[in-house]
């Protein structure tokens, strides 16, 4: 089995070092996705409620590029800024994800790069047809 690197314009640049996603196999893991603007790379938003769905949006560009869904979305780690934000970042989230969310961990972190709010990670599967 080889590993491919998935790499979408619909999804932010790397600002470093690491790929957008590796898919091994059928799984898929995904770099953690900051709230920045795909085509400027800028952040989107101060309120974590418009960073959120920013991130979400950057995942779902990426899971969709490697051929998967967010329905085969299967674990995510979350990083919040502020775990005050915890209410509203799960009522977006669950906009996402609905009945079917996947295992998560959600721990508060000091700070994010660029001065987010939020980011967040996450393995999918790609079924074989993809």
């Amino acid at each position: 089995m080889e590993r491919q690197v998935i790499q979408t314009p619909l999804a932010p640049k790397a600002i470093g070092p690491y790929s957008q996603a590796i898919r091994f196999g059928q799984l898929l893991f995904t770099a953690g996705q900051i709230p920045l603007d795909p085509h400027t790379g800028q952040l989107v938003g101060d309120d974590i409620a418009t960073q959120t769905r920013q991130v979400l949006e950057n995942l779902r560009a990426i899971v969709e590029a490697a051929g998967s869904s967010f329905a085969h979305v299967v674990k995510t780690t979350c990083y919040l800024v502020d775990l005050g934000d915890f209410q509203t970042f799960n009522q977006i989230y669950a906009e996402y994800f609905g009945e079917s969310a996947p295992a998560r961990s959600t721990v508060q972190v000091a700070s994010l790069p660029a001065g987010a709010r939020v980011e967040i990670e996450c393995i999918a599967i790609v079924p074989e047809t993809a």
